[in-house]
């Protein structure tokens, strides 16, 4: 189950239904802005790679 720290709830909350989604369903512990920088940067290389195999 994911954890988005109070501390940066806020800035959670900005983002998209489908990229809070994508987030949530990680499993990931966001303790601070970079623990979610790091989820968003692994998504777009993801979908990156996806594009690529198209």
């Amino acid at each position: 189950m994911s954890y988005v720290a109070p501390a940066i709830k806020e800035k959670f909350e900005t983002l998209s239904v489908d990229l809070k989604n994508a987030i949530l369903e990680r499993n990931v512990e966001l303790n601070n802005i970079h623990d979610l920088i790091n989820v968003l940067d692994a998504i777009v290389k993801e979908a990156e790679e996806e594009d690529k195999k198209q």
